[in-house]
């Protein structure tokens, strides 16, 4: 070896030892996430849920939304069609989101504050959204995506009757069902659009309307037939790896279901059924988040976020979490996924309003279907924000969910399939 090689390979195993020594002494002094309590995480989450749902429900209330509610829309796509849709897209969506939060009662804390704030411009919002006079009149009569969207509200009637149905005038109340009746002109794709044209009729039937029997019968009887074990359902006829589990089907059949038994209209061991299959579903979804606090962005309508999370959250939220899954490792788990996505990505406009994307601007990856209003859905992964403050989900002490007891050598379940 020449002289000039061993001062070369010297010189770059020098530099090379200074380099990791760098780094680690970086690594080392970059400060541990901090522990945060049951009442930060929870004025964490409603601060969050606030600022993303305010743009959608004040400028309804303002009869402002049309006009100033951005439409962006995937690359190369025209804007015109999305903006028959995505205004209701976004109202129903952000309802269903914080319809929980919504549902308590009011108290004197800067949270309830907030709360009530949200309700009555909502309640006034819907006013708007339903008058044929309001330039926030909203599209229920043309097209076949307000059959998704009016189920999204259908939810939230079905999720916060007292607050957001039961004060609403009786004339409001009759245009709203005017509205829901009206979709029955049109129908969707053969998947989980049956179940919002079925929970679309469960809420007129809950409100005392006629409802149509043979949407209703035709979505309980195929979503049940898509059952495809262990917790899964099929999309359809085929099955599709994503979150549409958790987006729809499970959260939105249980409330569908709800209904029906209250009507007589199946029986106990059918919800049952349905309700134990989303817990189980659960488990997964709670498995799912790195001990980093993020999660795998495959499948379609990654755009979705945090909806990913509704399953986990409405089971934490009915307080029928598995026994070994705490309230408050789903607590710690799901604030992991918040503060990576929302802390670390900047997910909304200069105007408070979402962008498409993931994790920050991301519009390449938006599907055709999607528009700004859709993104809306992310509101949904909040639904734990409707158990009160003294619960034992916002009290317990932190705790580490399973991915991360298992990527730090402690104790965890172990996960086998289940038959039902």
């Amino acid at each position: 070896m020449n002289k000039q090689l061993k001062l070369v390979l010297c010189t770059l195993f020098l530099w090379g030892g200074i380099f990791h020594v760098n780094v680690t002494a970086q690594k080392n002094k970059e400060p541990k996430p901090a522990v945060t309590t049951g009442q930060q995480d929870r004025e964490y989450w409603s601060n969050l849920l606030y600022k993303m749902a305010s743009p959608v429900i004040f400028n309804l209330a303002n009869n402002t939304l049309r006009k100033n509610m951005p439409v962006e829309v995937p690359p190369g796509a025209k804007p015109d069609f999305y903006k028959k849709v995505t205004h209701l897209e976004a109202v129903g969506r952000t309802m269903a989101g914080v319809a929980p939060w919504l549902a308590l009662p009011d108290d004197d804390t800067k949270e309830g504050k907030m709360r009530k704030e949200l309700r009555s411009a909502l309640l006034k919002g819907i006013v708007n959204a339903v008058d044929p006079a309001s330039p926030d009149y909203l599209n229920f009569r043309t097209e076949s995506q307000p059959i998704v969207d009016a189920a999204y509200m259908a939810q939230a009637f079905l999720r916060a009757p007292k607050a957001l149905w039961e004060p609403l005038d009786s004339l409001t109340k009759r245009r709203v069902a005017e509205e829901f009746k009206a979709l029955r002109t049109r129908t969707g794709a053969y998947n989980n659009w049956l179940l919002f044209a079925g929970i679309n009729e469960a809420f007129l039937m809950s409100i005392g309307e006629q409802a149509d029997p043979v949407r209703i019968q035709y979505a309980q009887n195929k979503i049940k037939e898509w059952y495809v074990g262990d917790g899964w359902y099929s999309d359809g006829p085929s099955f599709s790896m994503d979150y549409y589990n958790s987006y729809v089907i499970h959260p939105m059949l249980v409330d569908f279901f709800k209904v029906l038994l209250a009507k007589n209209r199946v029986k106990a061991e059918d919800y049952d059924l349905a309700l134990k299959r989303m817990i189980r579903y659960s488990e997964f979804s709670e498995r799912i988040i790195s001990p980093e606090g993020t999660y795998p962005a495959f499948g379609r309508s990654s755009t979705y976020r945090t909806a990913a999370f509704q399953a986990l959250g409405q089971v934490a939220l009915m307080e029928k979490l598995p026994e070994y899954i705490q309230p408050a490792q789903v607590r710690c788990a799901v604030s992991a996924v918040m503060h990576r996505m929302y802390d670390q990505c900047n997910n909304f406009d200069s105007n408070g309003w979402l962008v498409l994307g993931f994790c920050g601007s991301q519009p390449m990856i938006a599907d055709s279907y999607t528009s700004t209003g859709s993104l809306y859905m992310a509101t949904l992964g909040f639904l734990p924000l409707g158990l009160p403050a003294d619960n034992k989900f916002w009290t317990d002490p932190a705790a580490d969910w399973t991915s991360k007891k298992a990527w730090n050598s402690q104790s965890f379940k172990k996960d086998y399939h289940v038959d039902y």
